[in-house]
């Protein structure tokens, strides 16, 4: 594959990428920064990219480990230094969800963060992750009961 490629294919699936982080992260900018570095090590190490046909999975796996680093990271600083911010036309009825999401246990957070906001298949969510496609239904399954239960008994 070739930078022009990599650049054309990069282009078509930023949105896709962008609401993958931003379920990960929940802040636009660090949502952005986490992108913008995937893509950044994407084209540094294109050279190891041995099946082109699997680009898409190589580089939603690549985004994964660097929103993985960046939560790391903000585990390490003190709760006060790091505060999601308020954006511009954000649906404040979905913070539920969004709440609920983000106390999932990580790996099937993965599982939501890549099915629903990323819009990934289910066999290119397995790909990402390296698990088989049984272990990704069965964990969506459980996530989303779990989301179920929480939700409803946030209900009035």
């Amino acid at each position: 594959m070739d930078r022009e490629e990599f650049v054309r294919r990069t282009e078509a699936m930023r949105a896709r990428l962008y609401r993958t982080a931003f379920a990960y992260l929940g802040g636009e900018a660090a949502a952005l920064e986490a992108v913008d570095e995937a893509v950044y090590q994407a084209l540094r190490h294109l050279h190891q990219l041995r099946e082109p046909d699997y680009f898409e999975t190589w580089l939603t796996r690549i985004l994964i480990n660097e929103c993985g680093r960046e939560l790391r990271r903000l585990k390490r600083l003190r709760p006060d230094e790091y505060l999601p911010e308020a954006e511009e036309g954000f649906d404040y009825d979905a913070l539920p969800l969004r709440e609920a999401v983000a106390r999932l246990p990580q790996e099937l957070r993965q599982i939501i963060a890549l099915r629903y906001f990323g819009d990934l298949t289910l066999a290119e969510t397995a790909r990402a992750l390296s698990i088989p496609q049984g272990t990704v239904v069965t964990r969506q399954r459980r996530a989303l009961a779990l989301l179920r239960l929480e939700l409803e008994e946030g209900e009035p």
